[in-house]
């Protein structure tokens, strides 16, 4: 496992979202913009059931992530690594928590009927950082 390095460790503690870069059953890379935070050795997204994200993960779990200060562009960090965990336990109070963090509401204004949401966690591999 690589570490975030500390001088980029607040990155994931403001409102920057990150893309987090998947890939499809036909080999194709996906991306989509995401909140995230971290939780001291894992990079955490939150995602529903069903989803493209989901579905490529659960069949590859490989990913890159990219994070840019919003006060900054220059200063990035990337991530390749794997997801090591997709959890429904928890799930709901995580997407919570990224929308208070992103939003500043108490409780996920997205969610559908019948939604049911998964915390994903990424073991970052290899860190490249920048700015």
């Amino acid at each position: 496992m690589a570490a975030i390095p500390q001088g980029y460790r607040d990155l994931f503690e403001k409102k920057a979202f990150a893309h987090i870069a998947t890939v499809g059953a036909d080999g194709a890379p996906q991306v989509t913009p995401v909140w995230i935070d971290f939780d001291g050795s894992h990079i955490r997204f939150n995602t529903a059931r069903g989803r493209v994200k989901d579905k490529n993960l659960q069949r590859n779990p490989k990913v890159a992530i990219s994070i840019q200060d919003p006060e900054n562009p220059y200063r990035y960090v990337q991530v390749r690594g794997r997801v090591t965990e997709m959890t429904e336990k928890g799930a709901d109070a995580h997407i919570d928590a990224l929308a208070k963090k992103y939003l500043g509401k108490d409780q996920y204004p997205g969610r559908k009927p019948g939604e049911v949401r998964v915390t994903v966690k990424v073991t970052p591999e290899k860190i490249q950082s920048m700015g």
